[in-house]
């Protein structure tokens, strides 16, 4: 949803089940901005945005569309603002939108660590439902050569809390991560993460190089091993094999994927890994993006 009055600082990001919301720039850019794979925020640096102009731009959509249903906290992590903060903005557009739905925002773990259980369900009763978190891996070696700035006990104790305050959580991992030398370590220790966190909704993306493979090498700290698109379904399926879910929602479609995988996990599990393994043993059948078919 396009809103004409607000001025965003580009490039805006939002998640694709986003696309009907109003996005919000409180914060602009990722207050870490330090991961070797993400090039979202490079251009930008860092800023928390002027809280009354945020409250202005909502009185602006108001004005014009006050049946506004969602909204997306942009930029990176809104969640870097305090909880005064936050709720400030959350009262004002549950104030001036009287439909107003849900409320989301990106997130990281330390954000989540900063913060209180008690803090939490305040921001959830206040309408914040909904956070997307991008943990990459579950994997402690991995996180370090990424330079996520977490561990797999950091995270998985992060997302916790928001569980125990009734937020949603929309997990992500990177297949393809590692490379081959750590393809086995990512898919296994990245399984157990998930199980340990039980988000409502997961989802997988393939690693990409905007900027080209020699760029990610630079800035990873170990041997990245570039891998086919074989290599990418089995590690997908081993990752799959390992999780051991409660309804979770899965989602492998986003465009970097080769294989477009839907279910609810764990009970579409063994029809996945199906669909996996068929298309393992027979790629002139399986059902690949085109782009990507020269990628075989």
């Amino acid at each position: 949803m396009f809103f004409n009055s607000l001025r965003y600082d580009e490039p805006v990001f939002r998640p694709p089940s986003e696309a009907y919301s109003l996005i919000l720039q409180v914060t602009i850019g990722c207050s870490w901005n330090k991961c070797a794979f993400c090039e979202m925020y490079t251009s930008k640096k860092f800023r928390v945005r002027n809280e009354h102009e945020v409250l202005d731009e909502i009185d602006q959509v108001a004005g014009y569309n006050p049946d506004v249903k969602k909204v997306f906290l942009a930029d990176g992590n809104a969640m870097v603002l305090s909880t005064l903060k936050i709720l400030n903005i959350l009262n004002h557009l549950n104030k001036k939108f009287n439909r107003i739905a849900r409320i989301s925002a990106y997130a990281i773990p330390k954000d989540l660590k900063n913060k209180s259980v008690e803090e939490l369900k305040a921001l959830k009763e206040a309408g914040l439902k909904l956070l997307y978190v991008g943990i990459e891996t579950g994997d402690d070696e991995l996180l370090g050569l990424i330079n996520k700035g977490e561990t797999a006990v950091s995270t998985v104790a992060s997302l916790q809390k928001a569980t125990e305050a009734g937020i949603k959580l929309s997990v992500m991992i990177i297949n393809g991560l590692g490379g081959r030398k750590y393809s086995h370590q990512h898919a296994v220790n990245s399984a157990k993460a998930i199980n340990a966190i039980q988000p409502e909704f997961l989802s997988t993306l393939v690693l990409s190089f905007p900027f080209g493979i020699d760029h990610f090498k630079k800035r990873f700290e170990g041997d990245y091993q570039e891998m086919n698109i074989m290599d990418l379904l089995i590690e997908q399926q081993l990752f799959i094999e390992n999780l051991e879910l409660n309804g979770a929602i899965f989602r492998s479609d986003h465009a970097s994927n080769y294989l477009v995988l839907k279910g609810i996990l764990n009970r579409d599990r063994e029809e996945l890994l199906t669909h996996i393994d068929k298309a393992i043993k027979s790629p002139e059948l399986a059902n690949f993006r085109k782009e990507w078919q020269r990628g075989l």
